[in-house]
């Protein structure tokens, strides 16, 4: 495994994470990309040393390289192109209605985390099902 390509997906991959972590959706764009290139560099160092072409009859089967890298990295570079498109679409759409691409809060799920947070102080929320430590055991049993 050569040690600059696990050098390199380390820091693809935590400048993709700290890019993915704002608000803005053409910086969360920029670290799933780079988040994507990481993880394929990741699994292209894991696949082992280069080998030759992995087509029957054109060398030693010793000698060939595993293709099951190769064929994960391009699913994974589809699954991106599908992903990067919908969130360019997002971005598009949230600067035509607003101006910009930030992501604001959620205005529905403040009031679903607010009105749990109530439920949970309550009498009546109780998810274990063991009823309340208050009521007196029952005697003769």
């Amino acid at each position: 495994m050569n040690l600059t390509l696990v050098v390199l997906c380390a820091i693809l991959c935590g400048s993709g994470v700290y890019l993915l972590l704002e608000r803005s959706l053409s910086r969360v764009l920029v670290g799933l990309l780079l988040l994507s290139n990481g993880v394929n560099l990741a699994l292209l160092s894991a696949g082992g040393p280069a080998g030759s072409s992995a087509f029957y009859g054109s060398a030693d089967p010793a000698d060939m390289a595993d293709p099951l890298p190769q064929a994960l990295i391009l699913t994974a570079i589809v699954i991106t192109l599908g992903t990067v498109a919908f969130v360019l679409a997002m971005a598009h759409r949230s600067w035509q209605l607003n101006a910009n691409d930030d992501v604001q809060d959620d205005v529905e799920d403040a009031v679903i985390r607010r009105l749990a947070s109530d439920d949970a102080q309550s009498d009546g929320y109780d998810l274990d099902g063991e009823g309340d430590d208050d009521t007196p055991e029952e005697e003769g049993s």
